[in-house]
């Protein structure tokens, strides 16, 4: 199997909505997103699939090393084999690929975040740098589209992060802010035992808000000179509104279910920004 046959492979086998946007590239753009796209996932599979936090952080460790000795002309993982030949040729930088790791390593670090700062932090390393490296392989000309690639990213993780509470907590883990679960009376507790209320209601309606709020101001960041290019973002985009618009109208039901979108319609939300431009 050659380096891009398996991060082909590992793009596909995710069944992220990302691959429905990677559909309409051309090739050379489509290899580069796909291979970036491989390593955001094998180091997130670190994390997902961890019984042993020791072990996961000496996989992210070997994982910084190998992302080092990349950048050195040595690459001896398959994604990094795919990757570093184009890396230059759009802006990939070593400092984006540790920032990724960075972000899984809190993961095995923390299970709580105090406020909304905190949580913030989280989604820049693993989704505002991804949204930023993305934002290059897709083209961009204009330096404002890296603020509105960074927002879209902090809307797109919020979305996870919604949609996973009950995941999440299966875990042990609440994204969500301590600061706004004592804001609306929700005990940490009532999370870990997917209890469900009038409370958590109100909670869940306060973050869907923010995120929403947050692809407002990510679109409004866009510039128009560079709104045709980043065509796959904006279908992300579509993607995840459309998703946390169905988790609002099913009243947050998201502690014992993972509330999704078929792929049909993913592949129609796409389209659809493909080919008229519209959210």
């Amino acid at each position: 199997m050659t380096p891009q046959d398996y991060v082909q492979q590992k793009a596909a086998a995710s069944g992220s909505s990302f691959y429905y946007a990677f559909l309409f590239l051309p090739p050379p753009k489509r290899a580069a997103i796909t291979a970036f796209y491989a390593f955001c996932r094998e180091v997130d599979d670190v994390v997902d699939e961890a019984t042993d936090t020791g072990v996961a952080a000496t996989k992210l460790a070997w994982w910084q090393a190998q992302v080092t000795q990349a950048f050195a002309g040595q690459p001896t993982h398959p994604v990094m084999q795919a990757l570093m030949p184009i890396a230059a040729d759009y802006g990939i930088e070593q400092r984006h690929l540790q920032a990724v790791i960075e972000g899984c390593q809190m993961d095995l670090q923390q299970t709580r975040y105090l406020d909304y700062p905190g949580l913030q932090r989280y989604c820049h390393l693993v989704a505002g740098v991804v949204g930023e490296v993305a934002a290059q392989i897709f083209g961009q000309t204009q330096s404002q589209t890296t603020a509105y690639a960074h927002t879209l990213g902090q809307a797109l993780q919020l979305t996870n992060i919604i949609r996973d509470v009950g995941e999440d907590a299966m875990r042990g883990r609440i994204y969500l802010p301590m600061s706004d679960l004592q804001q609306f009376g929700v005990t940490a507790q009532e999370i870990l035992n997917r209890k469900y209320s009038d409370r958590f209601t109100a909670l869940m309606t306060f973050q869907a808000q923010r995120a929403q709020g947050l692809y407002d101001q990510a679109l409004a960041l866009l510039p128009a000179a560079d709104r045709r290019a980043q065509k796959p973002g904006l279908m992300m985009a579509s993607i995840y509104r459309a998703l946390l618009r169905e988790i609002e109208h099913d009243q947050f039901q998201v502690l014992h279910q993972r509330i999704s979108l078929t792929p049909l319609r993913k592949l129609w939300l796409a389209w659809k920004v493909q080919a008229l431009g519209r959210l």
